[in-house]
């Protein structure tokens, strides 16, 4: 079998990745490996995401491996997709097993290129591997703790006999030295490692240099001191980072763990993977929905909350679609599946919000670069502030400046900011996903702050898109009643939404044995001899053509005129009926800074004006087509300010292009609406306009505590430098500067997950 060359996504879970400058160095070194095409490191969810050329994925891949276990051997390095099928191992019977993993190993090579003879092999010794590293790493998060703390209470408790115990002086030190090697050495190992590797410039190297130093002008108890209160404090940032791991990943967790697939008579849990287009699978109460698909038996209320953020339950029987990440909360469903897992909502949704991170914001890319130049600076300085001052000032002490260098040093780890901003923008995604909203990336979400023209499709979005009687008009000699029941006779065999709507609005049983005569005119209307009756409906030009007499009325919407007996009855207004929480949503962007809303439909003018002018929009273009659209994107765009942001909000299908033209395009999702899931940055599953205020009101909040997060660790580190540069400031207070400043900004990135 001959190999493509197309590109191919690979997702590799990081057990063991708890430091963020640690992420950022796999990203940059996996990056550098030749074939290569793309590397992201989500230090939130702890994936690897390697794209690479299919020609030579093996090889790639097998270096890539390489250079994630040079930069940082502890990692355990799992396939995702092995992942998931160790998870769903307990779920199967045994005989099933071994054929299915074989099955799906080759099924996963070949859906990702590659095509070597030991991927199913492969595939199952993942899947060992995974359940060992979930092992290891329950081990990790409880038993390693649980043994970092024990060193830590027998090296504080050296500390304090090798300070307060009276003995002699070198005794005095020999205890201080080995409470320094249990509470520090693994510190000192890694640091030395690294530099092995030509790694300098990382928290390990400073701390050692730091404490090392300290030892070398005796102070002793300092380097052990510091080293205890970082080692605290990196493992209470480990618990603070964790928890918001979790709160994040259970905003995220409605990933199906199982299917239910019906063979014959038989029901047996399978992978969501392994079920195919066509297949039955049975959804029980209580279960999730794991594949989009058609209801072929039973009926019940689904939970909908996970997908859209609404909390009342959607009534689903025979014939509804439900879309996967929907709960079943009362009956018993069997469901045809429509889309294979990778194609289904949940499964896009999922790629969406995790891969988010790889679309950087700025302000992140910003303080990447910052770190990657700041820390090597640092560590120049200190040498000056070390080795000038003696040499340039044979008075002062060559100890005191090098204690003051050291200081230096520790304030310098920019750890502070490189966690606590991903971990903001990775929050502010999920909080909106909660809401409903899926963004794809932190950049869309540093985008809404700046929007300042929100450009509204009409019919869909600010509309329900679905027609309705709204009025209807008699002159007086029939009743309204009456007026419907005559149109919908005379609408009965036409297809069109508004005769649609007509019959919908009279609501009874309709019986063309009654009609003694039907007409159809082109262009015009229906005429139908009905109950000894003549009746005409249609538009204006039908009562012209028949010379009947007629007053037309001022309604926005489309008027169906009635005409019975050759005289004037009256009219039928039909609109499509404006969303409740419309008006809401232009007063709301008001409010929050929007300088002008504008409204583009096809509709005739007439219409789009009453809309507009009944929702408060400032502008309004009808009759348009959808290059018109993009033409006024263009207007608009050229009119504004170079930091202002203009947003489009449209239903994401006839609306690809202008999406596209915006700064940020916003399509409303709908349940399971592709197009617009691939045309948009932003996709507002509910279909609600109002959504686009709580986007921008989360986007600002996130900024709000990621620039609380910068200004407060570089104002405290800037405070700090000085302070240990003139002398005042111990190694303690350093200390604090880098660990504590690092563990308050995690606590306040945390904030953007309870954002409503």
């Amino acid at each position: 079998m001959s190999k493509s060359t197309t590109t191919v996504k690979h997702e590799w879970l990081l057990e063991g990745l708890d430091c963020a400058n640690c992420a950022l160095k796999i990203e940059n070194g996996v990056g550098k490996v030749k074939g290569v095409t793309s590397s992201s490191v989500n230090f939130v969810t702890k994936t690897l995401t390697i794209e690479t050329g299919s020609e030579h994925e093996d090889e790639v891949l097998a270096e890539a491996h390489k250079k994630v276990k040079a930069l940082e051997p502890h990692i355990d390095i799992v396939d995702k997709a092995a992942a998931r099928l160790a998870a769903n191992e307990p779920a199967r019977a045994h005989e099933h097993s071994h054929t299915h993993q074989h099955e799906a190993g080759i099924h996963h090579s070949h859906r990702h290129g590659a095509h070597s003879e030991d991927d199913s092999a492969s595939s199952r010794n993942a899947a060992s591997r995974q359940k060992r590293a979930n092992q290891h790493g329950h081990q990790h998060s409880h038993g390693l703790n649980r043994v970092l703390l024990y060193r830590l209470i027998a090296g504080a408790a050296l500390l304090l006999t090798g300070l307060l115990a009276p003995m002699p002086q070198w005794l005095s030190v020999l205890v201080l030295v080995a409470a320094y090697v249990i509470v520090g050495g693994d510190i000192v190992w890694r640091a030395a490692r690294n530099i092995a590797r030509g790694q300098w410039f990382d928290e390990y190297f400073l701390m050692t240099i730091a404490t090392l130093g300290a030892f070398a002008i005796k102070e002793y108890p300092e380097a052990v001191g510091v080293m205890l209160f970082y080692q605290v404090g990196e493992m209470l940032q480990g618990l603070a980072v964790n928890r918001s791991r979790k709160s994040i990943s259970a905003l995220l967790d409605i990933r199906p763990d199982y299917a239910n697939l019906k063979v014959g008579h038989d029901v047996r849990k399978v992978s969501p993977e392994d079920v195919q287009i066509g297949n039955v699978i049975v959804v029980k109460p209580g279960e999730r929905v794991p594949l989009d698909g058609k209801i072929v038996e039973g009926s019940s209320y689904v939970d909908t909350s996970a997908l859209t953020g609404e909390s009342m339950p959607r009534e689903v029987t025979a014939g509804s679609e439900v879309l996967s990440g929907f709960i079943n909360t009362s009956g018993l469903l069997t469901v045809e599946v429509t889309k294979s897992y990778g194609e289904s909502t949940v499964s896009k949704i999922l790629d969406m919000v995790q891969n988010a991170s790889s679309k950087k914001a700025p302000t992140e890319n910003f303080i990447t670069k910052f770190a990657r130049y700041y820390t090597p600076v640092v560590v120049i300085v200190a040498v000056a502030l070390a080795v000038l001052p003696p040499l340039l000032f044979p008075a002062e002490q060559f100890a005191d400046w090098l204690y003051r260098a050291l200081i230096f040093l520790v304030i310098s780890c920019p750890c502070a900011l490189v966690v606590s901003i991903p971990l903001g923008f990775f929050g502010g995604i999920g909080a909106a996903s909660k809401n409903g909203i899926l963004i794809k990336g932190s950049n869309y979400l540093e985008a809404l702050n700046d929007v300042k023209y929100a450009v509204f499709d009409k019919t869909g979005t600010l509309t329900k898109g679905s027609f309705q009687v709204t009025k209807v008009h008699s002159t007086g000699r029939y009743t309204e009643q009456q007026l419907l029941e005559y149109t919908a006779y005379a609408e009965q065999h036409s297809t069109h939404p508004i005769a649609a709507s007509i019959i919908a609005a009279y609501g009874q049983p309709i019986s063309d044995q009654q009609l003694e005569h039907y007409e159809e005119i082109s262009g015009h209307g229906v005429s139908i001899r009905w109950q000894g009756r003549s009746i005409l409906v249609g538009n204006a030009r039908l009562l012209e053509r028949e010379a009947i007499p007629y007053a037309a009325p001022d309604h926005a919407g489309t008027l169906v005129y009635i005409a019975v007996d050759g005289k004037y009855a009256g009219h039928l207004v039909i609109a499509d009926e404006v969303k409740q929480d419309a008006a809401a949503a232009i007063a709301s962007l008001k409010q929050l800074g929007v300088k002008k809303t504008v409204m583009l439909t096809g509709d005739v003018k007439a219409v789009g004006e009453a809309v507009g002018k009944q929702l408060g929009v400032d502008e309004v273009h009808a009759e348009l087509l959808p290059q018109h659209k993009v033409e006024h994107i263009e207007r608009l765009a050229a009119a504004k300010g170079p930091k202002e942001k203009l947003a489009f909000i449209g239903d994401g299908i006839n609306d690809t292009p202008v999406l596209a033209q915006a700064d940020v395009g916003i399509a409303m999702g709908g349940l399971g609406s592709d197009a617009a899931i691939e045309a948009a940055d932003i996709v507002i599953m509910t279909d609600e306009p109002s959504k686009l205020a709580t986007a921008i009101s989360i986007a600002r909040s996130t900024r709000r505590i990621v620039w609380q997060n910068i200004i407060f660790a570089l104002g405290v580190k800037a405070i700090f430098l000085a302070l240990g540069a003139f002398g005042i400031a111990t190694m303690w207070e350093a200390v604090f500067s880098d660990v504590g400043v690092t563990l308050l900004a995690v606590l306040n990135a945390m904030r953007v997950l309870r954002l409503k």
